[in-house]
C-alpha cells in the first residue's frame, strides 16, 4: 500500500498503487457516481485513469488520492488536488481540488473531510495562492460541497468542455484563496 499523504479524524488519504484501480472501478464506476462525470468508463478510460493519476504524482507531487475509512480500511474513492487541464479551460495550470465517491459514502460528511484535508496540503504543503473546484449545472450536491469549504462561484470563470454535451455543460467553476482559507479555517 501506498504511504498516507494525509489522515483526518475518519480517513486516510494515500498515493495510489496499481492495484488499487480495480477496487476503485468496483466502487465507482457506477451510472450513480458517474452520472455528472461523462458517464461510465469504458476499459480505455479506465487504463487511462490510473496513467493520468501516476502521471499527476510524479509531475506535481500530489494527485487525486485513495480515500479510505479508517475504521475498516475500506477503499472509498478518491480526492486530492490536480492541475486543471480540461480542452479549452478558463482555470488550465490552476490547482484543481476534486473527489469521487461511491454512492454508498455519500451525505456521511467524508467528501468534505477529505477536501478540507486536500485543501489544506493545496494551501500548505503546495504553496497554491488559490484553488478552484470544478463542476456541471445538475450536480447540486458538489455545488453545495463546494460553497461549505468557503468557495465562491466564479460565472466569469465558467466555461464549455468540447468533450460533453449540453447536459454536462458549462463546467462551473468555485474558487478560494489561500486567504479565505486561512480566515475561514
Amino acid at each position: 500500500m501506498a504511504e498516507p499523504v494525509a489522515r483526518t479524524e475518519r480517513l486516510l488519504l494515500r498515493g495510489w498503487d496499481e492495484a488499487d484501480l480495480p477496487a476503485f472501478l468496483q466502487a465507482t464506476n457506477t451510472p450513480t457516481v458517474m452520472r455528472w462525470l461523462g458517464g461510465v468508463m469504458d476499459s480505455a478510460a479506465q487504463a487511462a485513469l490510473l496513467e493520468r493519476v501516476m502521471t499527476c504524482q510524479a509531475r506535481n507531487g500530489f494527485c487525486f488520492w485513495i480515500v479510505e475509512r479508517i475504521a475498516d480500511g475500506a477503499m472509498l474513492g478518491f480526492c486530492g488536488l490536480k492541475r486543471a487541464d480540461a480542452p479549452g479551460s478558463s482555470v488550465s495550470g490552476e490547482m484543481e481540488v476534486g473527489w469521487r465517491l461511491r454512492e454508498d459514502a455519500w451525505g456521511q460528511g467524508y467528501a468534505r473531510e477529505a477536501a478540507t484535508a486536500a485543501l489544506d496540503l493545496g494551501f500548505g504543503r503546495f504553496g497554491a495562492d488559490r484553488i478552484v473546484a470544478l463542476t456541471v449545472p445538475g450536480n447540486a450536491a458538489s455545488q453545495r460541497l463546494m460553497q461549505r469549504l468557503g468557495m465562491q462561484r466564479r460565472t466569469d470563470l465558467d466555461y464549455q468542455d468540447c468533450r460533453f454535451g449540453p447536459d454536462l455543460n458549462p463546467t462551473i467553476v468555485h474558487l478560494i484563496s489561500a486567504s479565505q482559507w486561512e480566515a475561514n479555517s
